[in-house]
């Protein structure tokens, strides 16, 4: 995403004509989360995991080099498939051991991927800045991640599976969303609006609008990504104190309020100040979203968790040719106007469709002793 400005220039298309070609993603990924779970489920974590982890990382390093958008479509198409398996087999994996162990990993993990991000964010920005190839550099960062990747998932080890997993031959070969998922659907809706609003285009933005250094102009994706990571990794023990409702209430209030400084920015760094407070905003709200539709009894998890991902995963990668379409016609300011009332709308479902807070012992307060049996 960091150097989505110079394969733009690469490929001699406008942001409309961007936005479409990125939408090869979305179409791959909504094939994959309808009927990838059982064919997951199948594969097991491990085996999953190696195909999902490292066959986009191999993909997106040829982008650079195809001559024309409509090849890129099509890579983009298969590293969907991909991404959208990534998306049930993590988040299944991360229910069973949260079961396991008792304890909250779903903010954490995702967090890391937010970690991930930012430093890729980062160096992407100042290899930008040095002049290096776009080619060049996507080769270099697969063949890290393919070295490295690949030794720690052949390491890894399959969780045991839930009750709620062990009931995956169930009949639930597809997976759509229900009337009792619609809510959640709309608060991670709200939140990958924001988030590919903030990943896709903040590099354009900064040097449409402001016609800043590359470096400069990979700082608003840096600091989205910075946030996000932050609030992600810390947001556990606080959704554990304030409960999963007032949190994403809070965040979701930030990530209108940096959607509304980015559109109205003055000076480049009261819109860094806004991509910030955008990655803050949707950090943790998908993640809670996530745990409360592994939670749901009426079906098994992974079809609650690829149903929701397949609503929120589409408008992820439906945002780049939305937000493309506006910009073109309007302006890259009203592309992050337009999300508001998004946001509005998941801040309302967020009120009713997320659970109380649940604590088993409050912080701050010490354990009850334990009788004379222990």
């Amino acid at each position: 995403m960091a150097r989505l400005p110079d394969i733009q220039t690469h490929l001699g298309v406008s942001e409309g004509q961007l936005g479409l070609t990125m939408i090869g993603m979305s179409i791959g990924s909504l094939i994959s989360l309808t009927i990838g779970a059982p064919i997951i489920e199948r594969l097991g974590f491990r085996t999953t995991a190696f195909f999902t982890t490292l066959g986009p990382t191999v993909l997106l390093a040829t982008i650079p080099w195809l001559p024309v958008a409509p090849a890129v479509f099509a890579v983009l198409f298969i590293v969907g498939l991909l991404a959208g398996a990534l998306e049930i087999n993590l988040n299944v994996e991360i229910d069973r051991l949260e079961a396991l162990t008792g304890k909250r990993y779903m903010n954490r993990a995702h967090g890391f991927w937010s970690v991930g991000f930012f430093f890729t964010a980062l160096f992407g920005a100042m290899i930008r800045q040095s002049g290096l190839s776009a080619g060049l550099h996507m080769a270099i960062v697969a063949l890290i991640i393919v070295l490295v990747g690949g030794y720690l998932i052949h390491g890894a080890t399959n969780a045991p599976k839930t009750a709620r997993s062990q009931s995956e031959a169930g009949g639930h070969r597809f997976a759509f969303p229900n009337l009792g998922l619609l809510p959640l659907c709309l608060i991670g809706f709200a939140a990958f609006l924001v988030e590919g609003a903030g990943i896709d285009w903040s590099s354009i933005y900064m040097r449409d609008v402001f016609a800043v250094e590359p470096i400069v102009g990979g700082m608003g994706l840096t600091l989205f990504a910075f946030c996000m990571a932050v609030m992600r990794l810390s947001a556990d023990p606080i959704v554990a104190r304030y409960g999963p409702r007032n949190v994403a209430m809070v965040l979701l209030s930030l990530a209108s309020l940096g959607a509304l400084l980015v559109g109205l920015a003055p000076l480049p760094g009261l819109a860094l100040a806004g991509f910030a407070l955008m990655g803050a905003g949707c950090s943790a709200v998908y993640p809670l979203a996530v745990s409360a539709a592994a939670q749901r009894t009426d079906r098994p998890a992974a079809v609650n968790v690829a149903a929701l991902g397949q609503v929120s995963f589409v408008v992820f990668f439906l945002a780049p040719p939305a937000l493309g379409f506006v910009a073109e016609f309007i302006d890259i300011r009203a592309s992050y106007l337009v999300c508001l009332p998004l946001l509005l709308a998941g801040l309302w479902a967020s009120s009713f469709a997320l659970g109380e807070k649940k604590v088993d012992i409050p912080l701050g307060m010490p354990p009850e002793p334990l009788g004379p049996n222990g």
